[in-house]
């Protein structure tokens, strides 16, 4: 079967680096990291697991990251190469495991990715694992499979972006009737927003959120704020027309520029001051702040107009962002946390919020490309916003 496989090589990955971000058609030529080849379809590795026929498999901004190798090599460890990529997926269970009970062949299903304790074949479960905290496992390049944090980062799985690939039962979540395929490849993407909102704690009804970034995340953090009944303000940054328009709809009260800090600062109740040299300093802010983006100006943004005590929720996946002035940080004592995928109970939870929002999010997928043309779907993916994108993905039929 033909798969969009990636390969780990120096002189792929310095091409990607210093080449892809100035050079998108650099994507599909041989110096990319990232392939269209033929592969076998990954095996059971158990009885438990399940082969998985793909519908729909989205473009993540990590997937973007590691193409382009503009991330940080953090996660180099804690996977196997060569990986098929494709985390967020929607398909049709195709042939059971002996031992697998939780769904049956026809059933339209979403995967949630992390490849923890049970999944891997250990019994003598992770402290984190115990816990429910399948998604930070200390044993991701341990047990039955090579490493890998994610379905889509290890070999052994395969991808979503190929017809095929397998997912032990656990991982398989049914998709509820009446919810589209567009909508269901947002379930995985939209768990990871949720779980951002949670990582907020309680929040109180008379708070601004500020949602820095109206990409696909940004976007499904404001439909997660609404989803899970926040009633305050939400104040969006949004860069392009399009985005700003789905803001709104999604329930955004109002939205903001980029770049535009007196703006940003009247929007939240902050006032700015004007030092000797950068940026203008704030005082007040919004009561939550998340980073959808993770570049040193979104961070650097989200530090400044937040309130004092109030806390910053970085969503999107930063890389080796610079340029962030953390006085402000200090200064004003923000609690400061990371968001990254979610408990199986959030996962359960953003299921019940896709069915109840499906017309409202399906929309957001705008782009749909065959494997064929992959090296246009991650260009598209890759300048989705000036191009009218939100989300792109890959059809494999």
């Amino acid at each position: 079967m033909l798969a969009v496989r990636y390969v780990r090589s120096v002189p792929r990955w310095l091409a990607a680096r210093y080449g892809a971000s100035r050079w998108p058609a650099l994507l599909d030529t041989p110096l990319s990291p990232v392939r269209l080849v033929e592969v076998d379809p990954p095996r059971l590795p158990g009885p438990r697991w399940v082969r998985v026929r793909t519908l729909l498999s989205g473009i993540c901004g990590s997937d973007l990251a590691t193409v382009t190798a503009q991330g940080s090599t953090y996660f180099s460890p804690f996977v196997s190469t060569p990986f098929v990529l494709g985390h967020e997926v929607v398909g049709v269970v195709e042939e059971p495991g002996p031992e697998a009970r939780r769904v049956a062949a026809g059933d339209r299903v979403v995967i949630h990715p992390p490849l923890h304790c049970t999944v891997r074949g250990i019994e003598d479960l992770c402290v984190a694992c115990r816990a429910g905290d399948t998604s930070h496992c200390r044993n991701v390049t341990a047990g039955d499979l090579s490493a890998g944090i994610q379905t889509g980062y290890c070999r052994d799985t395969g991808g979503g972006w190929s017809p095929s690939l397998v997912a032990h039962e656990l991982q398989l979540w049914p998709v509820p009737d009446g919810v589209s395929d567009e909508a269901a490849v947002l379930i995985e993407p939209y768990s990871c927003c949720l779980h951002a909102v949670e990582r907020a704690g309680e929040l109180e009804p008379a708070w601004t959120a500020l949602v820095i970034g109206c990409g696909s995340i940004g976007l499904l953090t404001i439909a997660a704020l609404r989803a899970s009944g926040f009633g305050g303000r939400v104040v969006a940054v949004a860069k392009y027309p399009h985005q700003a328009v789905a803001a709104q709809e999604l329930g955004a009260d109002e939205i903001v520029p980029p770049g535009n800090r007196p703006a940003l600062g009247g929007a939240v109740g902050a006032t700015l001051h004007e030092p000797e040299l950068g940026p203008p300093s704030a005082v007040g802010g919004a009561d939550v702040t998340f980073d959808c983006v993770g570049t040193g100006t979104t961070l650097d943004d989200a530090i400044r107009f937040t309130r004092p005590r109030g806390a910053v929720i970085v969503v999107g996946m930063p890389g080796l962002p610079d340029g962030i002035d953390w006085t402000a940080m200090w200064h004003k004592e923000l609690d400061v946390r990371g968001s990254y995928t979610c408990p199986d109970e959030t996962f359960r939870l953003a299921i019940d919020h896709v069915a109840g929002w499906s017309g409202r999010l399906a929309p957001l997928v705008t782009g749909r490309f065959p494997l064929e043309q992959y090296g246009a779907a991650l260009r598209a993916a890759l300048d989705a916003g000036r191009l009218g994108h939100v989300k792109i993905v890959f059809e494999p039929r």
